[in-house]
């Protein structure tokens, strides 16, 4: 084999972007790691911080990850006391706010994810970076669906 034959390459185009998005993750992780929360956990917190309470439904479909995922993930925040769950208007709908704790981690959480944004920014480039969210962007909002594989819109 090669020498330069890269092993991560596909043509399968799930593929590519799981390994993408892994590589990434792994380094926005390590990166909040003195914050002591995770990307995910992150999106999560910034998501609530910015738009302020949302329930588990809305949460889940803003971040694209169905509700089960979203209360698996919202485990650690809860047993830190960073979010709380509390009853919506509908007796069955539970609402995710932030704690005072929360906002504080979320804040911490903010300079250091600044700082691997500015980083990938600069090992990608700032354009490359931007035109990548747009076309990420575009793929989240494709119609994918077809015959019984469709997915489910909440």
């Amino acid at each position: 084999m090669p020498q330069d034959e890269d092993l991560s390459r596909t043509l399968c185009n799930c593929q590519a972007l799981r390994q993408a998005s892994r590589h990434v993750s792994q380094f926005y992780d390590q990166v909040l790691l003195p914050s002591g929360i995770r990307t995910t956990q992150y999106s999560i917190l910034h998501r609530v911080h910015q738009q302020g309470p949302k329930t588990v439904n809305e949460l889940a479909e803003q971040l694209v990850m169905d509700a089960s995922t979203l209360t698996h993930n919202l485990r650690p925040l809860l047993k830190e006391g960073l979010v709380v769950l509390q009853v919506g208007t509908d007796r069955r709908t539970r609402v995710v706010t932030l704690t005072p704790e929360g906002k504080a981690v979320h804040k911490r959480a903010r300079a250091l994810w600044q700082r691997a944004q500015a980083e990938f920014d600069r090992v990608f480039g700032g354009d490359e970076a931007t035109a990548l969210r747009e076309l990420m962007f575009k793929v989240i909002r494709s119609d994918l669906s077809s015959g019984e594989t469709a997915r489910r819109k909440p």
